[in-house]
């Protein structure tokens, strides 16, 4: 009886439609993936913003800045949880992209409509952060949350519309 090596018996052992298959399933499973993540990602995120919306004062320095100004200044001064709210904030942002590109590289046409969705929902929230440590109106903070549970609806439509194709 011969014998295989592990990379042969891996190379050789799903080849033709199945490999398509088999891909194909990983990306979903993938894309599944990275959609708890960031919807794990976007509670934590409201979590902080409620934090800062009731205990953390803006401070007055970046009252009236610009939208890069202050979100630099976010990340780099007091008070920490500020800090911690715009980090996140911005890996949320890099994080959606990564979603929404997995979502087309696995042709699901939901995915990608409910990633581009979320995408530019936490792009809206963040210019709403923006202008919440410019001016402090609520609007602006009450579009932060609003924008960030549009996101999260998103994401979650994702874990839930998105399914592995069943093996032939």
């Amino acid at each position: 009886m011969p014998t295989h090596s592990a990379d042969e018996a891996i190379s050789s052992g799903i080849t033709g439609p199945d490999a398509g298959t088999a891909r194909q399933t990983g990306r979903i499973r993938r894309l599944r993936g990275n959609s708890l993540g960031i919807s794990l990602m976007l509670i934590a995120e409201y979590g902080l913003g409620i934090g800062v919306n009731l205990y953390v004062g803006v401070p007055a320095a970046d009252r009236g800045n610009g939208l890069a100004s202050a979100a630099g200044r976010a990340l780099t001064t007091q008070p920490v949880l500020l800090a911690m709210h715009a980090g996140l904030g911005l890996l949320l942002l890099a994080t959606a992209a990564s979603v929404l590109t997995r979502a087309i590289r696995a042709r699901h046409r939901f995915a990608i409509t409910a990633s581009a969705t979320g995408l530019l929902a936490i792009a809206g929230a963040a210019v709403s952060g923006a202008s919440f440590v410019r001016d402090s109106k609520a609007g602006a903070s009450m579009a932060m949350a609003v924008l960030t549970g549009i996101a999260l609806v998103c994401y979650l439509g994702n874990l839930f519309a998105v399914r592995p194709t069943a093996p032939r």
